[in-house]
C-alpha cells in the first residue's frame, strides 16, 4: 500500500507538470507581435481560423515551442543521467564541455566560410546546416575525448568531471582564438550563433531532435535501476550486477548525443541540466526510475517558460532564451556550490 502511494505521488507530480507545460505552451502560442486569443489558438490548432492565425501558429510559434520542449527535455535528462552516474550534483552538459565544443565548432565553420549576411541590422547565416554540422562535431569531440581517457585510464567519476572542466576551458580558448582571427561580420555571426535561440528550429530540425531523443530516453528509463545503484557507489552497483564502467561510458555518450543535437540546432543554452533535475530531487526524491521522466517534463516546462519570458520581457524585441536561462541558472549553480561546501564542513 505504501509503495502504491509512493508511485501514485510520482504520477500526480508528472500530471501536474504536464498540465502546466500544456498551459504555458498555449499561452506562449497566443503571445507575440501578432496577438491571438485563447479561442483563436484552439481554432488554429484544429486547422480552422484565419489564414494569418494559421500561418503564425504553425509556421512560426509552434516549431519554436516544440523545439523548446525537445531541447529542454534533452538537456534535463542528460543532466540527471550525468549527475547520477558521475555522482556529482554539478555535472551537466554545460559543465562537461559539450556546449563549449559546439560553440567552437560553429565558430570554426563561420571562419572557414559558412556564409553570413546582414539584413535590417541583424546577422543571418546563409549556410546554417554547415554550422550545425561543425557544432555537432565539436560537441561530440569534447565528450569523446573525455570518454576515451576514461576508458583508457579508468578515470573515476570525480576525474571525469575535472576532465570536463578542462575540455570546457580548452574549447573556450580555441573559440576565443578563432574569434580573434575573424573579421567584424564573422565575429557578429559567431556571437549571434552563441545566443541560444529556439526560433531557429523548423519542423525538420524538430523531427531530427525527436528521432534522436526518443530511443535515448527509453534507454535511460530502462536503466533507472542501474542509475539508482550507481548513485550509491560503484561497489554497491557491482554487487547487484551492474557493469558500472561500461554503462557509465555508454550513458554519458548518449547524454552528450541528445545534448549535441539540440545545441547544434538552437545554440548554447546553459543550466537547464542543472536546474530541472535538482528541482525534481527536492520535490519527488532521487529515484531515477521517476526522476528521469519528471526531469524531462520539468526541463520542457522550464525552457518554454523561459522562452516566453524572453519574447515578452522587452517586447517587441526578443531576447535570446540562453540569456534568460543564464540569469536563472547562475544563482542555482552558486547555491549548489555553497551546499556542497556546507556538507563537507
Amino acid at each position: 500500500m505504501d509503495y502504491e502511494k509512493y508511485v501514485a505521488r510520482k504520477f500526480f507530480i508528472g500530471l501536474l507538470l504536464l498540465l502546466f507545460t500544456i498551459l504555458v505552451s498555449l499561452y506562449s502560442l497566443s503571445q507575440g507581435s501578432y496577438s491571438l486569443s485563447f479561442w483563436e489558438v484552439l481554432d488554429a490548432l484544429r486547422g480552422k481560423g484565419s489564414e494569418n492565425a494559421l500561418l503564425v501558429i504553425w509556421k512560426v510559434r509552434m516549431p519554436r515551442i516544440v523545439a523548446g520542449l525537445l531541447v529542454g527535455s534533452s538537456l534535463a535528462v542528460a543532466g540527471a543521467v550525468m549527475q547520477g552516474f558521475l555522482r556529482n550534483p554539478l555535472a551537466s552538459p554545460f559543465t562537461m564541455g559539450v556546449s563549449h565544443g559546439a560553440m567552437f565548432g560553429a565558430s570554426l565553420a563561420i571562419l572557414l566560410g559558412a556564409g553570413y549576411s546582414t539584413s535590417s541590422g541583424k546577422v543571418f547565416l546563409n549556410n546554417p546546416y554547415l554550422v550545425v554540422l561543425f557544432a555537432f562535431i565539436g560537441a561530440i569531440t569534447a565528450v569523446g575525448v573525455i570518454l576515451f581517457l576514461a576508458g583508457l585510464k579508468g578515470l573515476s567519476p570525480e576525474a571525469i568531471i575535472l576532465a570536463g572542466v578542462a575540455m570546457s576551458s580548452l574549447f573556450t580558448a580555441l573559440t576565443t582564438f578563432v574569434q580573434y582571427l575573424a573579421n567584424e561580420l564573422q565575429l557578429a555571426a559567431m556571437v549571434y550563433w552563441s545566443f541560444g535561440d529556439l526560433g531557429r528550429a523548423t519542423w525538420r530540425e524538430n523531427a531530427i531532435m525527436l528521432a534522436v531523443f526518443i530511443p535515448v530516453f527509453v534507454y535511460f528509463v530502462i536503466k533507472g535501476w542501474d542509475l539508482n545503484a550507481s548513485a550509491s557507489g560503484d561497489e554497491v552497483a557491482k554487487s547487484v550486477g551492474v557493469e558500472v564502467e561500461r554503462v557509465r561510458l555508454v550513458s554519458t555518450f548518449l547524454a552528450a548525443l541528445i545534448t549535441a543535437v539540440g545545441v547544434a540546432f538552437v545554440g548554447v543554452i546553459g543550466f537547464v541540466g542543472l536546474i530541472a533535475p535538482h528541482t525534481m530531487r527536492l520535490i519527488a526524491g532521487g529515484d531515477y526510475r521517476f526522476l528521469i521522466p519528471l526531469s524531462a517534463l520539468t526541463g520542457a516546462l522550464l525552457l518554454v517558460t523561459a522562452d516566453t519570458v524572453a519574447r515578452l520581457i522587452v517586447a517587441p524585441m526578443v531576447l535570446p532564451v540562453g540569456v534568460v536561462m543564464s540569469f536563472l541558472g547562475a544563482p542555482v549553480f552558486l547555491y549548489l556550490l555553497i551546499r556542497m561546501e556546507g556538507r563537507r564542513g
